[in-house]
C-alpha cells in the first residue's frame, strides 16, 4: 500500500504567496527563516496555564460571550480530526434544565510553538464563542482579537508543511519543563 502524500496546508492560497514557501521547504530554509520570525516559544505548558490564557484573551475581546467551562491541549485532535482546535457545545439536563457547556481543545502541537501561533489559534476558537460558522462576521472577529490573525495563519501552515516535509520541530529546546 503506498503511503498518503501529507496534506497540502497551503491549498487555496495564490501560486505567489505559496511559491516562495515551497522554494523555502526544498532549499531546507524554511525553518531557519520561521525560526528568525519567530524566535521564541510560549510558556504556556499545562491546561490550567492554557485555561488562564484563554479566560485572558476572553475577558480582554469578548466579555460578554459564554465562558468556557474546560480548555486543554489535546494529543489525538491533529491525527484523528485533521483540526487544530475545536469548539464544542454540549447540552445535558440537569433537573428540570437544560445546561450547556463550552469546550475548547488546542492540538498539542501547539505546546511547542510561539505566543503568536498559540494567540492565533485561541482567537479563532474564543471566537466561535460568539460565532458559530466561519464566515465574514467570524474572520472580522478574529481579526479584532488578533490583527495579524492571516498571516499568522499563513506561517502556521506554512510550519506545518515544513513538518510535513520531514523538517524538524522548531521550538522544543526553547522552553524548559517548569509548568506555570
Amino acid at each position: 500500500m503506498r503511503p498518503s502524500p501529507p496534506p497540502d496546508y497551503l491549498a487555496g492560497y495564490p501560486a505567489h504567496l505559496v511559491e516562495p514557501v515551497r522554494r523555502a521547504i526544498a532549499a531546507g530554509r524554511l525553518g531557519e527563516i520561521l525560526m528568525k520570525k519567530y524566535p521564541q516559544a510560549h510558556d504556556v505548558r499545562t491546561d490550567k496555564a492554557l485555561y488562564d490564557y484563554v479566560l485572558a484573551v476572553k475577558a480582554a475581546h469578548l466579555r460578554n460571550a459564554p465562558q468556557p467551562s474546560k480548555v486543554a491541549f489535546d494529543g489525538k485532535l491533529q491525527s484523528l480530526r485533521q483540526a487544530l482546535g475545536t469548539h464544542t457545545k454540549i447540552a445535558r439536563v440537569q433537573g428540570g434544565k437544560l445546561k450547556t457547556k463550552r469546550e475548547i481543545h488546542i492540538a498539542s502541537i501547539f505546546r511547542d510553538m510561539p505566543p503568536e501561533f498559540l494567540r492565533m489559534i485561541v482567537a479563532h476558537e474564543i471566537a466561535h464563542l460568539k460565532e458559530g460558522e466561519h464566515d465574514k462576521a467570524f474572520y472580522q472577529l478574529c481579526t479584532h482579537i488578533e490583527p495579524d490573525y492571516f498571516q499568522l495563519e499563513f506561517d502556521l501552515r506554512a510550519y506545518l508543511c515544513h513538518l510535513a516535509a520531514g523538517g524538524p520541530p522548531l521550538w522544543v529546546a526553547e522552553v524548559g519543563a517548569s509548568a506555570s
